[in-house]
């Protein structure tokens, strides 16, 4: 049995990485899963990401280019891919990620059981696990990957049965707003460890914050909405987490608390932020996570992913 998917691709001035991506998708191993159309909506692009799509789609037959001619948001741009896709599992993927030869066909492949509603793949940062902020992404994922170990965390690339029409065009985080309507629904969800994306953290500590915030911001909007908690809300459970796998080497034990500090700040600004009605709907873009670095190979990945440290926040 072949599970055919759509993969939807949000796109917003991403001429430097989006090639990247279509090489990665087009390359994919596929046996037991079908990648039948490809669709970038490209939300008010003032650089080369339209005209690259296009020369793209002239040689892949499955790449479709849908234009917003402004920028109105992520959730905006996913709806019009919901409205868009042929297929009833789609996979939402941001023109900065790369994904892994095998990803596609492992964040699909376990719609083969009816009752999963919701994937998710675990991101791998790119940055330099040297470096203060590279640390920091590093840390932030490990984080993430010791969460869904335990319970469901959905990030940067997902995939979901296309039960419903739209998520709310108001919305600061997409991922989450779809786990609630699918869990909503009866159906279960899944963190596939072995699907992974590769992606860039920020580098600067404007960017940090700018993304912290937002995030944060948009997950006590979506607990308050509709009574939904992220497994990240809570700072107590992530506490213990930090504790659990906590790099005793001296800069490293130094630059934990370091970020877990930025990080309460970051929530700090966001809690400020949503009580002030601070609309992140067009979300101010972390610069720095827009550069990906030369690809590397999964060995390298893969040594990275454990030398970013502990956990995180």
């Amino acid at each position: 049995m072949t599970i055919a998917c759509s993969v939807g691709i949000m796109a917003h001035n991403e001429g430097h990485n989006i090639s990247r991506l279509f090489e990665a998708l087009v390359s994919q191993r596929l046996s037991d899963v079908a990648m039948t159309e490809i669709i970038v909506v490209a939300s008010g692009c003032t650089d080369d990401t339209e005209s690259i799509v296009r020369r793209w789609a002239v040689s892949e037959p499955r790449i479709r280019l849908v234009v917003q001619q402004h920028r109105e948001g992520k959730a905006s741009a996913v709806n019009r891919f919901l409205a868009q896709a042929r297929e009833d599992i789609v996979v939402l993927c941001s023109a900065d990620l790369l994904p892994e030869p095998d990803t596609i066909e492992r964040i699909v492949l376990p719609f083969i059981d009816p009752e999963i509603g919701m994937t998710t793949a675990r991101p791998v940062p790119l940055n330099d696990p040297a470096q203060f902020f590279g640390f920091a992404a590093h840390m932030m994922w490990s984080l993430h990957h010791h969460i869904n170990a335990t319970s469901f965390k959905a990030g940067e690339l997902i995939a979901f049965r296309r039960v419903f029409q739209r998520i709310p065009y108001r919305t600061a985080v997409d991922e989450a707003s779809v786990e609630p309507v699918i869990r909503g629904q009866g159906y279960t969800v899944q963190y596939v460890p072995n699907a992974i994306v590769l992606n860039k953290g920020p580098e600067t500590l404007e960017d940090f914050l700018c993304q912290r915030r937002r995030i944060y911001a948009g997950h006590l909007a979506i607990r308050d909405a509709i009574g939904y908690r992220v497994s990240t809300l809570s700072g107590g459970k992530i506490a213990l987490l930090v504790l659990r796998h906590l790099d005793w080497r001296p800069r490293e034990f130094l630059w934990t608390w370091a970020i877990a500090a930025l990080e309460a700040y970051g929530r700090f600004l966001g809690k400020l932020d949503y009580k002030r009605h601070r609309d992140h709907t067009v979300w101010e873009l972390a610069t720095t996570t827009k550069r990906l670095p030369v690809r590397e190979g999964r060995a390298q990945v893969a040594e990275n992913a454990s030398s970013g440290g502990s956990s995180a926040a």
